[in-house]
């Protein structure tokens, strides 16, 4: 089974909200809202996939110091194993806006469950509410 390095960030606000996008028609898990991110290219660290996948989604510059590492998520889809680092990042220069056509939501930490989201996403949930509150 293949083995997909993907990396996910937690944008928190101020108010210590979290952002989530949703997923565009068209692609795997339309319509889920899931932590902003994607696949790491080969010969990328993680870090610098996230920098550059909030450059290209949300519009945002992110410094590699504001990435830190909360948890992770592995998860076995049908034809693919999904490993996920995710990153709390709580500075950013820019402001947040939808680069790809997605949906953006700022939710609450005890929100987050309110949205349906991929499956690989979910258990990333309680270590950002543990986090928060």
């Amino acid at each position: 089974m293949k083995l997909l390095l993907v990396v996910a960030a937690a944008l928190i606000d101020a108010d210590n909200r979290v952002l989530v996008a949703q997923r565009p028609e068209g692609k795997n898990l339309a319509g889920l809202w899931e932590f902003p991110g994607g696949k790491v290219d080969p010969g990328e660290r993680p870090e610098q996939a996230l920098i550059r996948e909030l450059r290209e989604e949300l519009g945002v510059a992110v410094k590699e110091p504001c990435l830190a590492p909360l948890t992770f998520a592995s998860h076995a889809y049908e034809d693919f194993h999904l490993l996920m680092p995710l990153y709390v990042c709580r500075r950013w220069e820019g402001f947040v806006a939808s680069r790809e056509g997605q949906a953006l939501k700022w939710l609450r930490p005890n929100q987050l469950r309110d949205v349906p989201m991929p499956p690989a996403d979910e258990p990333l949930i309680p270590a950002l509410i543990e986090l928060l509150a």
